[in-house]
């Protein structure tokens, strides 16, 4: 392909709108453009990125029995009024009318189509289990997009239903889709994990997310890419290293969510889902007598322990709930951060918010930080993190304000229905599988799969007969991945900064993308440093023939600009190998740069092919 054909707006400076380096470099090299806020056009680099990547996906989902179709995005409300999510979904639902006044949506996911489709089609056991995907945009009303394409209105998605008579069936088809996520993002070249997910609005009970790693700024071998005229990065000045971190720092770490893993195991968790080892205290501590102290004007947990002298570990917060319609009473040690997925997930509730002040002071008859478990209605649910059944002897709000109870004690003084683990996990604490200590890392949800169960089926009227002619809901999973996020997940870990050094010996550094081999748009770059020479454009003309003869896709920048602009978007489209066809093109010699090293070589045509053939083993 002639880069004169192509459409590839390249920009000199950064997109002054960009917050995290992926977005800037898309759009700063060509590959996307917003047409308006979260709803992006792929240009033609970004698609060829795209459709490898697609590829990848087919031919891993083949192989394990998954057929492809495509559904349509313009859905009927009804559907989603069967399953009851039309009403809970929230406002980031696209909620239109046609012209006769019937209610349709915009499909951000397509679990009620694909049950109706089955439920209309399959109606025996033996039809099943049925493995479907599709690959399609998707659309969801964001109240602020950013970041790019990370948190945008439209999307693109590989959507995945599979159904099934029983649940053997379905773990099964769940560990084929492991297994195949596993070996796609492998093949994308991405560092990731596999971590316990929140099923979140989707459903269902068991899930897996897959989260691309977001590498921090710290180790700058990491993030250089140095030119042939540096040695070694203890070269480059002080001064200049200042400014390249200066410059990495300019850019947000980009990842919408924080991963939990243990440094000593595979334990691996979304922070809303991470858990650490528990074990009740054996010691016996003598319980004090119950103390009402006053406490003017003292509301936090930081306060109290200041003004009582007591550790936070020795203190219970005490926080209000609203779930679905029902006041539920949550306790934590006071030094703890209630994780409200965990919360929500254990209440199966569709709606759970913190309590009003106004409901808060009909059930505690105070206001909030003066509340406490003690004296409490018996018909007020109370809950508590696991935590608090270890610990003696507390403080905790007296429900009157300005008042506190010191030396409270569970059973004694009040009692709790549920002991489960409600806390957020935090850095360095011990893996629940005593493997290991946790560690954080920011990650981008790349991929996600779902048990359903009969989630949908149940609430759509999805049924088959079984074996002794009963009818019985159909048993679903559902799995997704982000294709359109991809972009920005690969350039998150494979941009790089290239430094290079003038012949004044000056330094100079700018951003460059490094697309993994296999997603690359193209395969090399060849470049004639001039185009009226007809020598190298002739000689041009022959790599390029060559190159694809032997199964490489060539971009060749026939553009008739200055060697330097030529070089400049080379960088910033980032083609694993660059062939520039120059001085020496009389002598058959042109020059190999190998982009994720910054490696450069001399080559004799006749021996091109070869080469490269053996760089890209």
């Amino acid at each position: 392909m002639k880069q004169s054909k192509m459409l590839i707006p390249t920009l000199r400076e950064m997109p002054s709108d960009a917050q995290v380096i992926s977005h800037a470099l898309l759009v700063r090299a060509g590959y996307v453009r917003q047409v308006s806020a979260g709803i992006y056009a792929y240009l033609p680099l970004a698609n060829r990125v795209l459709e490898k990547f697609k590829n990848i996906m087919r031919e891993e989902f083949e192989a394990i029995g998954a057929v492809e179709l495509l559904a349509p995005a313009l859905l009927t409300a009804d559907l989603w009024k069967e399953s009851g999510r039309y009403e809970t979904y929230g406002a980031d639902l696209y909620k239109l009318k046609n012209r006769d006044a019937s209610d349709f949506i915009l499909g951000p996911t397509h679990e009620e189509t694909m049950t109706a489709l089955v439920r209309n089609e399959i109606t025996s056991y033996k039809k099943l289990p049925l493995n479907i995907y599709q690959i399609q945009p998707k659309y969801r009303d964001e109240k602020r997009p950013r970041y790019g394409l990370l948190r945008g209105r439209e999307f693109i998605m590989k959507d995945g239903y599979s159904f099934h008579a029983n649940y053997d069936s379905l773990d099964e088809t769940y560990q084929d889709y492991k297994h195949a996520y596993e070996k796609i993002f492998t093949r994308a070249g991405l560092d990731f994990k596999g971590i316990i997910g929140d099923g979140g609005a989707m459903g269902g009970k068991d899930s897996q997310e897959f989260m691309a790693i977001t590498p921090d700024r710290t180790d700058l071998s990491q993030w250089l890419i140095l030119d042939k005229s540096i040695a070694d990065i203890s070269e480059i000045p002080d001064f200049v290293i200042k400014d390249i971190k200066q410059e990495l720092s300019n850019w947000l770490i980009a990842g919408e969510d924080t991963i939990a893993y243990s440094d000593g195991s595979d334990y691996a968790a979304n922070l809303e889902m991470a858990s650490t080892e528990f074990v009740k205290p054996t010691a016996y501590t003598e319980q004090l007598e119950l103390t009402k102290v006053a406490t003017p004007d003292v509301k936090t947990i930081e306060e109290v322990s200041a003004f009582l002298d007591v550790p936070t570990e020795q203190t219970i917060k005490t926080l209000v709930y609203n779930a679905d319609g029902e006041i539920v009473v949550v306790l934590l040690r006071g030094d703890d951060e209630l994780n409200e997925v965990k919360l929500t997930n254990h209440l199966g509730a569709d709606f759970v918010e913190p309590a009003t002040e106004d409901e808060t002071i009909k059930v505690f008859g105070a206001t909030f930080g003066s509340l406490g478990p003690v004296g409490l209605p018996e018909n007020v649910k109370i809950i508590a993190d696991r935590v608090v059944e270890t610990i003696v002897n507390v403080t905790v709000g007296a429900n009157e304000d300005g008042f506190h109870y010191q030396n409270a004690n569970l059973e004694r003084d009040f009692k709790v229905a549920e002991f489960v683990d409600l806390r957020t996990a935090k850095e360095g604490e011990l893996a629940p599988d005593g493997g290991g200590h946790l560690k954080f890392a920011r990650g981008i949800e790349i991929g996600h799969i779902f048990k359903l169960g009969t989630r949908y089926s149940e609430s759509m009227g999805a049924n088959v007969l079984d074996e002794n002619g009963k009818a019985k809901p159909i048993i679903m999973g559902s799995y997704g991945i982000g294709v359109s996020r991809m972009l920005s997940a690969i350039l998150e870990q494979f941009v790089r900064i290239n430094v290079e050094k003038t012949f004044k010996g000056d330094y100079k550094f700018s951003w460059s993308m490094n697309f993994p081999k296999d997603l690359a748009p193209y395969d090399v770059h060849v470049i004639p440093v001039n185009v009226k020479d007809e020598t190298a454009v002739a000689l041009s003309a022959e790599i390029v023939e060559t190159l694809t003869k032997s199964g490489l896709q060539v971009l060749e920048d026939d553009r008739a600009e200055r060697v330097g602009v030529k070089f400049a978007d080379s960088d910033l489209i980032g083609l694993p190998v660059r062939v520039t066809v120059g001085k020496k093109a009389a002598d058959r010699i042109v020059e190999v740069k190998i982009r994720a090293t910054g490696d450069t070589l001399e080559v004799n045509v006749d021996d091109l092919a070869e080469t490269l053939a053996i760089l890209n083993q």
